[in-house]
């Protein structure tokens, strides 16, 4: 199965808002002709960048109760919960990639560990209509970005059938996260 998402509303939805938007984009489209063509809008520049979710699957999940059944029965405070996320990428085919997601979550009330979650949770996608320069920032943002609620779902209901209340992680900024992965690569390269 073969779902296409894309970043430009498609034409069929009937949604007041995506009209009004496909109105403005009309105008700077017209606006662009009107100048002889000399540039492109850049919604139009846009219109067919999109990806393609070809699949997503867990690849490996691991969920540890070391304590158990004791902290399950002595009711405990609030945890204090540490959360990693993590993102990667690799080539799997001709302008195909598998998008690895990764969330890991420890939950702590002092020393004693109530449980540790690990999840890499993936996609294979295809970029289209990017540019050579645009492909890393949206394999690496966008991708997980579409990934991230089926992989928030999988850890919340792990924790819940693990015998906690769900966790919840809250939405991460993939940007934040691309960037911080540059900052480090760079960091690497000129260690080397």
């Amino acid at each position: 199965m073969l779902l296409n998402l894309s970043f430009v509303c498609p034409e069929r939805h009937l949604v007041p808002e995506i009209t009004m938007a496909k109105e403005i984009k009309k105008s700077k489209s017209d606006a662009a002709k009107d100048n002889n063509g000399a540039h492109e809008s850049a919604d139009e520049a846009n219109e067919n960048r999109q990806i393609l979710v070809h699949a997503q699957y867990i690849k490996d999940l691991s969920f540890e109760n070391p304590n158990a059944p004791g902290i399950l029965i002595e009711g405990s405070n609030q945890p204090d919960v540490e959360i990693t996320v993590n993102v990667g990428a690799q080539l799997t085919g001709e302008n195909r990639y598998e998008v690895t997601l990764n969330l890991g979550a420890k939950a702590s009330t002092g020393e004693t560990v109530m449980f540790l979650v690990d999840l890499t949770y993936a996609g294979l996608v295809t970029p289209e209509g990017a540019s050579a320069n645009e492909i890393n920032p949206l394999i690496m943002i966008e991708a997980p970005r579409l990934l991230f609620p089926f992989a928030r779902a999988i850890i919340s209901d792990c924790t819940r059938d693990g015998g906690f209340m769900p966790l919840n992680i809250q939405p991460v900024d993939f940007v934040a996260v691309y960037q911080h992965n540059l900052v480090q690569q760079a960091a690497k390269q000129t260690s080397n």
